[in-house]
C-alpha cells in the first residue's frame, strides 16, 4: 500500500448534462499526478459523495484506480450514517482496488463516542480493509474524541486520520495519545497545512488542489521538510485562494475554478446549486492574482 502522506486531492466528480464526466476525470487524474499530487481521493464531500449512487461510486473510483495506474495513493471516500451501509461502501471500495477508505463519522444520528468506536471497529471486522477515519464536526454534528481515536488505533480499526478542526491543540493530542508514527495524520483543512504539519501531520487531503495542485505540493514539501519560513510564505501567498473555495458551500466554489481552467463543466448536483454571479467574480479575480489565469 502506497504511504498515505503527501499533498493529496479531494478530486471533484465532474458531471455533464447530469451524469459523471468519466473522460473529464481521467484527464483531472493525469493532470494532477503531473503536478506532483500525491494521492487521489475520490467520492469525498468535495467529489459530491453523498448524491452520487452506488453504481456512480463505484464507476468513478475504478475509473480513479485505472487512471492512477499505481502512480499514487487512491483513498476511497466511502462513508455512511448507517454503519450496515458503510461497510458496504468499504468492501466496494476493497474490490475496486483503491488503496483505502476515507470513512467519515456517522453524520446526522449524532453517536456517542462508544457509537463511534463500534461503527468503526464492526467495518473493520467486517471488511479487514485500511480505514481513514474522517473527523469533520462541522458538517457531521459529532467529533471524534482523541482518546475514541487512540482506541480504535490500538485495536486497528484505523490506519489514519483525516482531522478538520482546525485545532492544534487537537492535533498535539492525538500525537500525544497515539503517537506520531502511530497513524497517518492528514489534515483536512487547507488554511492549517503548515501549523498542522509543524504539530505531526504527515500531509493534507485538500481542496483547493484540485485547482493549484502544485502550489499545494510545494508548501507540503516545504512543511514537512522543516523549511518553515518558505512554507509560511506560501501558505500566505495561497490564502485568498484557500478562502474562495468556502465563500459557499463546498465543492461549488471549486467545482466553478475547476471550470475557469477549461478541465470539467462547473455542474453541481441538487440539492447544491452553482455559484452566485458575485462570487463566481470573486473566485476568477482570486485565481488571477494567484497566477492560475490571464486577465480576459
Amino acid at each position: 500500500m502506497p504511504r498515505l502522506e503527501g499533498s493529496m486531492v479531494a478530486i471533484v466528480t465532474p458531471l455533464k448534462n447530469g451524469a459523471v464526466d468519466l473522460k473529464s476525470l481521467r484527464e483531472l487524474v493525469e493532470w494532477q499526478l503531473a503536478e506532483g499530487t500525491d494521492g487521489i481521493v475520490p467520492c469525498g464531500t468535495t467529489g459530491e459523495g453523498a448524491t452520487l449512487t452506488a453504481a456512480e461510486r463505484a464507476e468513478v473510483i475504478r475509473t480513479t484506480v485505472e487512471a492512477v495506474r499505481g502512480r499514487a495513493a487512491v483513498i476511497a471516500g466511502a462513508g455512511s450514517n448507517a454503519t450496515h451501509e458503510a461497510i458496504e461502501s468499504v468492501k466496494m471500495a476493497k474490490e475496486l482496488k483503491a488503496d483505502a477508505a476515507l470513512v467519515v463519522t456517522p453524520y446526522y444520528n449524532k453517536p456517542t463516542q462508544e457509537g463511534l468506536y463500534r461503527h468503526y471497529t464492526a467495518i473493520h471486522e467486517a471488511v479487514r480493509f485500511p480505514v481513514v477515519a474522517y473527523n469533520v464536526p462541522s458538517r457531521t454534528a459529532v467529533d471524534l474524541l482523541p482518546e475514541t481515536v487512540a482506541r480504535l488505533a490500538k485495536a486497528g480499526a484505523i490506519v489514519g486520520l483525516k482531522e478538520a478542526t482546525a485545532n492544534m491543540d487537537r492535533q498535539v493530542q492525538l500525537v500525544e495519545k497515539v503517537g506520531k508514527d502511530g497513524l497517518a495524520w492528514l489534515s483536512g483543512d487547507d488554511f492549517t497545512v503548515l501549523p498542522y504539519i509543524a504539530c505531526g501531520g504527515h500531509g493534507v487531503i485538500s481542496v483547493v488542489g484540485n485547482i493549484a495542485p502544485r502550489a499545494m505540493k510545494e508548501l507540503v514539501v516545504a512543511a514537512r521538510g522543516g523549511r518553515f519560513s518558505v512554507a509560511l510564505e506560501k501558505q500566505v501567498a495561497l490564502g485568498e485562494l484557500n478562502r474562495m473555495m468556502f465563500v459557499e458551500t463546498n465543492p461549488g466554489p471549486v467545482k466553478a475554478g475547476v471550470a475557469l481552467l477549461g478541465k470539467a463543466a462547473p455542474e453541481l448536483r441538487l440539492p447544491l446549486a452553482p455559484v452566485s454571479d458575485a462570487n463566481l467574480a470573486k473566485i476568477r479575480d482570486a485565481m488571477v492574482r494567484f497566477g492560475l489565469m490571464k486577465l480576459a
